[in-house]
């Protein structure tokens, strides 16, 4: 995908609002949200999906190469398999260098554009971040943009954020609670070769799907699904029970649950025959936890049993890293996962 040229000449004839330094003509018919560190916008159309952010000011680095580069590292590529930036070239009006890149990334098998835009006046800078999955989109983050005007008289009013945050919106603790963890939770990764090109990772059909559903009255599902090009046959578990929150303790007691192995046909999405039953064993566990608050990419609850568990897996992280595993909220989407036919747990 070609880097999108910002024209900062455009003039919006809609009416403008400010947040924190800046005014602008918000995008029509998305959905608005505000956090602590920012506002952002999102609009869902079938499978095609934008977001849209605006961050409050930070104190500058220097150079709006040095801006640009921390901003990219905070709030787009973060805990993301993201291509190496495409950048414009810096361009200065009215006491502004404005610089702007994008990448490509994958969500749930999706490409993803992101274009981060970083405004700097050698005082404050200040960044604005779209992600879409369709063009379009991208036409309203240009319009956005092209709206834009920057008040260097409002950083003397408003205190300038020294840390924000690394990922693409606010990361606030939710409160605990049954309630604050129901949902359907999901760890969705594809599959990928030992090849990039042009900084990009090269994917396969394969996937390993995981993810928890806590229903309200206390119970819950886990599945976990595993069609990977270099195994012979498909993994497939399932497991229910019942599970409780005290503070930031979460506690998962299954009561039933199976693992199983079966064959694959031409197509990622098909099953074949059972082969056999695997080895997976039942494991009540205590996890402290946490909810990590997104409005720009959804929320995640990161669980940390502080050990290897039998249902979320070894240690993925760095060696010296605690065990943790990070789940994202799954709400309008619906689950990837597919009991095979027939499937039944007794």
């Amino acid at each position: 995908m070609p880097l999108l040229t910002l024209l900062l000449s455009m003039t919006a004839v809609a009416q403008k609002q400010t947040y924190d330094i800046v005014s602008y003509t918000p995008p029509k018919d998305w959905t608005e949200k505000q956090s602590g560190s920012n506002i952002s916008y999102s609009r869902i159309d079938g499978g095609s999906w934008a977001q849209i952010a605006i961050y409050q000011h930070r104190n500058c680095e220097g150079d709006i190469q040095t801006d640009f580069d921390k901003e990219w590292n905070e709030l787009a590529a973060s805990n993301k398999a993201i291509s190496s930036p495409e950048r414009t070239m810096p361009q200065t009006e009215d006491g502004w260098t404005v610089m702007s890149g994008s990448g490509i990334w994958q969500y749930n098998g999706a490409n993803v554009a992101s274009v981060l835009t970083v405004y700097s006046n050698n005082r404050v800078c200040i960044s604005v971040l779209c992600n879409a999955t369709a063009q379009p989109y991208l036409k309203d983050y240009q319009a956005l943009i092209g709206s834009l005007d920057l008040n260097p008289d409002g950083v003397s009013e408003i205190a300038a954020t020294e840390n924000p945050s690394s990922t693409a919106a606010a990361n606030t603790p939710a409160n605990n609670g049954n309630a604050s963890i129901a949902g359907l939770w999901c760890d969705y990764v594809l599959e990928t070769t030992a090849y990039t090109i042009n900084g990009r990772p090269q994917y396969t059909a394969g996937y390993l799907r995981k993810e928890y559903t806590f229903h309200p009255d206390g119970t819950y599902i886990f599945r976990n699904k595993q069609w990977l090009t270099k195994t012979k046959d498909i993994l497939f578990i399932y497991e229910t029970g019942t599970y409780s929150v005290s503070g930031n303790q979460l506690t998962i007691t299954p009561d039933k649950g199976k693992g199983e192995f079966w064959s694959k046909t031409n197509s990622s999405k098909e099953w074949g025959k059972l082969v056999k039953s695997s080895d997976y064993k039942v494991e009540k566990v205590t996890y402290s936890f946490e909810i990590i608050q997104d409005p720009a990419y959804g929320n995640s609850i990161v669980l940390k049993p502080g050990k290897p568990t039998e249902r979320d897996g070894g240690k993925f992280n760095a060696p010296n890293d605690p065990y943790e595993f990070r789940y994202k909220k799954r709400e309008q989407l619906g689950t990837l996962i597919d009991n095979p036919p027939g499937f039944q747990i007794k």
